[in-house]
């Protein structure tokens, strides 16, 4: 494993799209953290992160020794109205949480979103993802709401929190 320091955070390039994938279906198939229970396939994602490049949206991956260990992306809303407004996802592979790297991660992306006037970010969470909350809290987001019974995952039901920041 790579020491914290030694962990890259880059905007995400074409050369990244399988690393990402790889990373997002390995979170995924915890089945804890995220909604998604395993990756798109690649194709999907492919496109996916080649139209988030294409307009502008904040994308950044945490690389150690070229491999991508965990992500963080924003995708702006679509409805003029809501154009100011963007949508958080990330993940972090378990063997290099709890080491600073989600917190590097969401840093640079929310100032690229300023950078784009991405002037606020809104994400859910699990309600019983403690780690992560604290986490979105440290960098200033605050719990708008909750939803019971928002995510079921075999058979067993989840709240999500609504969070956001104001991005200035």
């Amino acid at each position: 494993m790579a020491d914290s320091t030694d962990i890259l955070i880059r905007p995400i390039a074409g050369e990244h799209i399988e690393g990402f994938h790889k990373a997002l279906d390995t979170v995924a198939r915890e089945r804890e953290y995220l909604s998604m229970l395993e990756a798109f396939p690649l194709e999907q994602i492919r496109a996916f992160v080649l139209e988030m490049i294409a307009k502008g949206n904040p994308q950044f991956v945490a690389l150690a020794n070229g491999e991508v260990v965990g992500w963080c992306d924003i995708s702006r809303h679509a409805f003029p109205s809501h154009a100011h407004a963007g949508r958080l996802g990330m993940g972090i592979l378990p063997a290099f949480r709890g080491q600073g790297i989600g917190r590097r991660l969401i840093e640079a992306t929310l100032k690229a979103a300023r950078d784009v006037g991405i002037e606020r970010v809104e994400l859910s969470v699990h309600a019983d993802n403690s780690r992560a909350i604290a986490l979105y809290e440290k960098v200033g987001f605050v719990r708008e709401g909750r939803a019971c019974k928002s995510v079921r995952i075999d058979g067993r039901y989840k709240d999500a929190i609504h969070m956001a920041v104001i991005n200035q």
